[in-house]
């Protein structure tokens, strides 16, 4: 081999790749870094599941050698290196698309938050989620609630089941952002509402409360809790929202005048409040 230029040398690595078949020889050749070698092990009948998903591990591989384990025969019906073929950032899209609809749940929830993941196909793993929400058993929708991405928690947060409801609202996943669109759903279920209002972590919050303040389901011992917190002009605006109560209405005018009456201050908009 000393006599040989480099692709002189890569072209003999290349065929020792696809002929290695015992286990050293193919260790051998796992953490090879040239696209060429890599290709032609790929092509290798010889290897077997764990093989494909160490290579899998390697988040350098070309796309070319990600397409060709994904057309190698033990990738064909072999669940966990289908899994790991989707979970892979170079996989192409119309490789992981269809092996989508084969995954089990909990399975897509991990492709769905793999960094690493396109975003696109991220957003298919959790459509494909949604798709079967209507059948799911309710220790499942629970378990979804709780483990799943943002996204799938504000979807699971629009129901009756007080459980549900308050899994949902401990996911670390779901954000303000993600609640406040819950809360502007018309027909929300007063329990999605009134659960919100008592959360701990999400009750302090200063645009929270505001959108707690403007909706008709809170109940009106929360508001009471909330208006002290706000700004004057932020109630004022609440006030000007003809779907508000006219109890609650009421309240927040004589609470602004007495307020301005004695000039006094608020906190700072945007930020965490303390538990009343």
């Amino acid at each position: 081999m000393a006599d040989l230029s480099p692709r002189q040398r890569a072209e003999q690595r290349a065929e020792l790749a696809a002929a290695a078949s015992s286990r050293a020889e193919i260790e051998g050749f796992l953490r090879e870094p040239a696209k060429e070698v890599l290709m032609a092990l790929a092509r290798n009948r010889h290897l077997q599941e764990r093989d494909l998903l160490r290579l899998l591990e390697r988040k350098d591989l070309p796309h070319e050698v990600v397409r060709a384990l994904a057309d190698h025969p033990e990738a064909q019906h072999n669940y966990p290196v289908r899994l790991a073929l989707v979970r892979h950032p170079k996989t192409p899209r119309k490789v992981s698309l269809p092996i989508l609809k084969f995954l089990y749940l909990f399975d897509l929830v991990r492709v769905a938050e793999t960094p690493a993941v396109p975003t696109d196909i991220k957003m298919v793993a959790e459509e494909t989620i949604l798709k079967k929400l209507d059948g799911m058993p309710r220790g499942e929708k629970i378990s979804l609630a709780r483990r799943g991405t943002g996204r799938l928690a504000a979807s699971l947060l629009i129901s009756t089941d007080p459980e549900l409801v308050r899994a949902a609202l401990d996911n670390p996943y779901l954000t303000e952002g993600h609640l406040l669109k819950v809360l502007a759903h018309e027909n929300l279920p007063p329990t999605v509402v009134e659960l919100v209002a008592e959360h701990e972590r999400w009750s302090r919050h200063y645009h929270m409360r505001l959108a707690l303040i403007r909706n008709p389901l809170t109940p009106f011992a929360r508001v009471l809790a909330f208006v002290p917190e706000m700004t004057v002009t932020d109630l004022r605006d609440i006030c000007l929202d003809h779907r508000m109560p006219e109890q609650v209405r009421k309240y927040i005018q004589e609470h602004c005048t007495a307020r301005l009456s004695k000039q006094g201050g608020a906190p700072p908009r945007g930020r965490s409040l303390p538990p009343t």
